[in-house]
């Protein structure tokens, strides 16, 4: 069960309730950790500091997607082992522990065929809808296998069977996992049948069903108080964001036509005004150099681009710009990184720009 919202709903989260684990427990038959793991702004303290030894990310690309760019990087070398199951060769296949495994795996675009048998996955939309999904193109290889074939075959070869899980079923057959999610997961009750429905079907949730886990069963309204970054004379705010036509930390076309902007990614945005009171002008080539308690960090020889943001702030891409997010500049409750508000200032490039892909 796939997509970002699939993936908390199924108990990819490091601070799962009680009551799922009592429930994932019963079904398989052992006692679930209880303690919580980490985030991944933790989970890279955690490597850095030798805490955690092993990575192993399943798609993605955790290097260029998170912030600290080089702190990020020197924490994957920490590791005793770094892995990845993938479909296509990125950024954090370079940056390797003391061994370093690339699985290539199916991407859901690919025909997954089992004893003859075509396999298939779900997906959960933003709308808590659940439907199905299958590749239709023939795979590159016929030796490529599927993330669930892959993570089945190494808990066999870890674990085994200790616990009496089927691992070698779960790869044969999807249904067999899917049974399994519905009398652990809530709401994916008769998963299998609900799911070949035409549409597949909605998730309960208090939108939807108008219950509220509430004193007086309605929804509540709060409003918090609200904080304004302090930003000194001679700096900026900066938020990151994507371009038209990128995917996460993939970009398909150096042109963003939201913002009228070609054959650039390192560009960073900056009202008039701000460029005149700095001493810039349109076109200019400048460093950016993030300000943080514990030092400064820079990504050089960006583009200025003359743009209405709003005056003391300023815009740009990422993944250019994560290794300008301190690792320790986070969001009070999420401890999500602060990509939205960086501190920055503006200096003359040292360097000549180094091209599109950065």
């Amino acid at each position: 069960h796939s997509n970002v919202q699939g993936d908390r709903t199924m108990g990819v989260w490091e601070q799962m309730s009680d009551a799922f684990l009592d429930a994932l427990g019963g079904e398989f038959g052992f006692e679930p950790p209880r303690h919580h793991g980490y985030d991944a702004v933790q989970g890279i303290r955690a490597m850095h500091e030798g805490k955690a030894k092993v990575f192993l990310g399943v798609a993605g690309n955790f290097v260029r997607a998170t912030p600290d760019s080089e702190y990020t990087e020197q924490a994957m070398r920490n590791c005793s082992l770094t892995a990845h199951i993938s479909t296509k060769l990125n950024r954090s296949h370079t940056v390797c522990g003391d061994t370093a495994l690339i699985l290539p795996t199916l991407g859901r675009s690919d025909r997954d065929m089992q004893n003859g048998v075509e396999q298939w996955i779900t997906v959960e939309d933003s709308m808590s809808d659940v439907h199905r999904s299958h590749g239709k193109l023939p795979p590159a290889s016929k030796h490529l296998l599927s993330e669930v074939a892959i993570i089945s075959r190494l808990a066999l070869a870890t674990i085994g069977d200790k616990y009496g899980i089927p691992w070698k079923s779960f790869e044969a057959d999807n249904d067999k996992i899917r049974d399994r999610i519905s009398r652990v997961v809530p709401g994916f009750e008769n998963f299998n049948e609900r799911i070949r429905e035409p549409g597949g079907f909605n998730l309960p949730s208090p939108v939807n069903s108008d219950t509220f886990p509430t004193p007086s069963g309605k929804a509540e309204f709060w409003a918090s108080q609200f904080e304004m970054p302090h930003v000194p004379a001679g700096h900026l705010l900066l938020q990151t964001f994507r371009s038209h036509d990128q995917w996460n930390t993939i970009w398909y076309a150096p042109n963003d036509r939201y913002r009228g902007i070609h054959n650039a990614r390192r560009v960073v945005m900056v009202n008039p005004t701000d460029l005149e009171q700095f001493g810039f002008r349109d076109g200019d080539m400048v460093d950016l150099v993030s300000v943080w308690t514990d030092k400064e960090r820079r990504a050089e020889s960006f583009k200025v681009v003359a743009y209405p943001t709003s005056p003391g702030s300023a815009a740009a891409y990422y993944p250019e710009t994560n290794v300008l997010v301190p690792l320790d500049s986070v969001a009070d409750i999420s401890n999500c990184p602060t990509s939205k508000g960086v501190l920055i200032r503006l200096e003359p490039s040292r360097i000549p720009a180094p091209g599109l892909a950065g």
